[in-house]
């Protein structure tokens, strides 16, 4: 199982961060992955300093045959065709995937500093944001970290500040429900 966080909070070339997280999952079906599961859907607080606005989040389960470095690759492409540019780290964005875990494979994340453009599983700042956590502990809390060696719920209920600021919106229903008008 390969576990994604999605988020977004400005519209880009897919519009609304909704509808961009609609075509990222069918760009992801189209590359031969398939979706086994879906949280609901989060409004968060932004980190970071930049005055911006509330972000969506969500996270997806994915199964298929595919290397680390070329989901990494191919998630780089859909953020770039969404309309993701360089803003500096943690500025608004259209659509941002993330990579939380790959079945359990640990790589990088042994030099004091990380890399740009280095693929480090699982994902290094999963443990400590509430906008990750929350929503995989609705789809997955048993789901385990392969370096801390806890439970996503555990994970979340050792550090229940993280929930703060995370709301639940609604359930994310299959994209073959409606089409891509959907704003929040």
């Amino acid at each position: 199982m390969i576990w994604l966080a999605f988020g977004g909070n400005v519209s880009g070339a897919w519009g609304v961060p909704f509808n961009a997280f609609d075509r990222a999952l069918e760009a992801l079906e189209s590359a031969g992955l398939t979706i086994v599961a879906r949280s609901s859907l989060y409004e968060t607080l932004p980190i970071g300093s930049i005055r911006q606005p509330l972000f969506l989040n969500a996270v997806v389960g994915v199964r298929g045959a595919i290397a680390p470095g070329a989901l990494l690759r191919l998630l780089k492409r859909l953020e770039r065709r969404a309309g993701r540019r360089t803003n500096g780290r943690w500025g608004p964005r259209p659509l941002d995937i993330d990579i939380l875990d790959f079945g359990g494979r640990v790589l990088g994340g042994s030099a004091p500093v990380r890399q740009a453009g280095r693929l480090v599983l699982p994902h290094p700042e999963l443990a400590r944001r509430g906008f990750v956590l929350v929503p995989l502990v609705e789809v997955a809390p048993r789901w385990h970290h392969p370096r801390m060696g806890s439970h996503a719920a555990a994970l979340l209920q050792r550090r229940p500040g993280l929930a703060r600021g995370v709301r639940r919106l609604s359930p994310w229903p299959p994209t073959a429900a409606r089409g891509h008008d959907f704003v929040l």
